[in-house]
C-alpha cells in the first residue's frame, strides 16, 4: 500500500529523475523522466540543459505539494485501487454477514438478547405505570368524595400480583373497613383466598360482589385464580343460584315445654321470618362462630348492614 508521504517526500527530493513516479506505479512517466535526465547530463553544461534540469525539479516539487494536499481517500483512489477494491468488498462481505444467514447459535444468542430487551421494556413500562399510580390523584366518587379504599385495594393488587397473597389479603381487609361496598376488594379478596384454598371465606366474598353489583359470571368460571373454588362440591349450587349463597330458612321454634299441649293441640307454625337483615346477621354470626370471619370483618360488615 502507497503512502502519500512518502511519495511527496521523494517527489521533493528525487523529483528530478522521478523517483516518485517509480514508487506510485507510473513506470512510465518514471523512465521519462530519468531520460531526460540522463540526456541532459550527456548533452553537458549549456543554457538548455540547466532549463530541462530547472524544470524537472520544479515539477518534483509541484508534486510534492499537490501529493499532501490530496485527500487520502482520492489517494487510495488513484494510486491504491486495488487496495480501495479490496476494503470496499470486505465492507460489503460484512453488511452482507449481518444480513444474510446466520448460525442457529447467532440467531439464538439474538433471540435471547431481544428477549431480554423486550423484558426490560416491560419493566420500564410497569414501573412508570406504578409510579404515575402513586402521583394519580384518586378518582371522586358519586356525589363529590373520595374513594377510601383506592390506595389500600391498589396495595393488594401490587402484593397480589408479586405472589405475596396473606400480604394482599390484609391490604384488601383494610380496604373493605374503610368502604365495605367495594366491589373490587370483595372480588379480589376472594381471589386471594382461593389461591390460598380457603373456600368458605373466598365464596362469602364471591357473594358479597355480585350482591353489590358484580355480574361478570364468566370470569367466575373461567377466572384463573378460582379454580379452587370451581373444583369444591358447593360450587355448582352456588353456580346455580346466581352466584349467591343460599341461605337458610328459619325454623319455628318448637314446644317442649308442655308435651301433651303439643300433642293434643299442635300449635300454628309461626311464619316463617324472611327479613334479609336478620338472615345476613345470622349468617355473619355463623361465620365468625366458625373462624371464617375476622372481629374486623365481622364488626365492618354488621356496621354496613345496620347502617
Amino acid at each position: 500500500m502507497k503512502e502519500k508521504t512518502i511519495a511527496a517526500v521523494l517527489a521533493f527530493f528525487g523529483g528530478i529523475v522521478g523517483l516518485q513516479r517509480f514508487y506510485l506505479g507510473q513506470k512510465g512517466l518514471g523512465m521519462a523522466h530519468l531520460f531526460f535526465f540522463i540526456l541532459a547530463l550527456f548533452a553537458g553544461p549549456n543554457p538548455f540543459t540547466v532549463l530541462l534540469i530547472s524544470l524537472a525539479a520544479i515539477f518534483g516539487v509541484i508534486d510534492a505539494i499537490t501529493l499532501l494536499s490530496m485527500d487520502q481517500r482520492e489517494f487510495d483512489l488513484k494510486f491504491n485501487q486495488p487496495v480501495a477494491q479490496a476494503s470496499a468488498s470486505v465492507g460489503s462481505s460484512a453488511r452482507s454477514y449481518n444480513t444474510g444467514t446466520m448460525t442457529d447459535r447467532e440467531r439464538r444468542f439474538q433471540e435471547r438478547q431481544r428477549q431480554r430487551a423486550e423484558l426490560e421494556r416491560e419493566r420500564e413500562r410497569r414501573a412508570k405505570e406504578r409510579n404515575h399510580q402513586r402521583t394519580e390523584p384518586a378518582p371522586r366518587a358519586s356525589g363529590g368524595r373520595r374513594d377510601p379504599g383506592r390506595a389500600d385495594r391498589e396495595r393488594g393488587v401490587h402484593y397480589f400480583r408479586e405472589f405475596e397473597y396473606r400480604r394482599a389479603i390484609e391490604a384488601f381487609q383494610e380496604a373493605l373497613a374503610k368502604n365495605s361496598r367495594d366491589v373490587a376488594s370483595h372480588f379480589n379478596i376472594a381471589c386471594a383466598y382461593s389461591v390460598e384454598e380457603e373456600a368458605d371465606r373466598a365464596f362469602y366474598h364471591l357473594d358479597r360482589a355480585v350482591a353489590l353489583g358484580f355480574d361478570d359470571f364468566e370470569r367466575i368460571r373461567t377466572h384463573d385464580n378460582l379454580a379452587f373454588l370451581r373444583i369444591q362440591a358447593a360450587f355448582p349450587p352456588f353456580a346455580a343460584n346466581q352466584f349467591r349463597l343460599a341461605t337458610a330458612a328459619a325454623r319455628p321454634a318448637e314446644n317442649t315445654a308442655d308435651p301433651l299441649v303439643a300433642e293434643s293441640e299442635p300449635r300454628p307454625a309461626e311464619p316463617v321470618v324472611r327479613d334479609e337483615l336478620l338472615e345476613q346477621l345470622q349468617r355473619l354470626a355463623a361465620l365468625r362462630e366458625k373462624g371464617l370471619l375476622t372481629e374486623l370483618e365481622f364488626a365492618t360488615q354488621k356496621r354496613r348492614l345496620l347502617g
